[in-house]
């Protein structure tokens, strides 16, 4: 199979399908689509219920294999307004249980603030989407932005 020009950062390399009958490459996605963009996309039909299947053309077996892809979880930290060394970040592990939670934003601060977020809100961190929320506790606010 011979895949297009393109650098590894880019999500062409990841979105080709092969048409068997003449070798012709068909886009399952529009062909500007960016990592983010193919990442929500893939996570929002796993989570819609839908299967995304690879298998090959030819090959001499008359069996076909299907593999479930599942989009890799990471810790993702948020940018903090007028930071003075809190932190805020909601761990792989808090983004696959779902629900909403409670970050203690110390850091290395000398005092600490929460950010409460809710069980949508952790869910749109780990598809990707901006979420931008306003702590709480302290006698002043940070503004907390996820994948901004």
């Amino acid at each position: 199979m011979h895949l297009p020009d393109s650098t590894l950062d880019e999500v062409t390399t990841l979105a080709w399908l092969t048409d068997c009958t003449d070798g012709a490459f068909v886009w399952p996605w529009e062909a500007d689509m960016n990592r983010r963009q193919f990442t929500v996309e893939a996570a929002m039909l796993l989570l819609g219920g839908a299967t995304i299947t690879i298998s090959a053309c030819g090959g001499g077996s008359s069996s076909s294999s299907t593999a479930a892809s599942t989009v890799p979880l990471e810790d993702n930290r948020g940018a903090i307004s007028n930071n003075h060394g809190h932190t805020a970040v909601v761990t792989a592990a808090q983004e696959a249980a779902g629900g909403g939670l409670d970050l203690d934003m110390r850091g290395t601060a000398s005092h600490t603030h929460t950010l409460s977020l809710t069980g949508d809100e952790v869910t749109n961190i780990r598809l990707g989407a901006k979420v931008t929320k306003d702590s709480t506790g302290g006698s002043h606010t940070h503004t907390v932005t996820f994948n901004g």
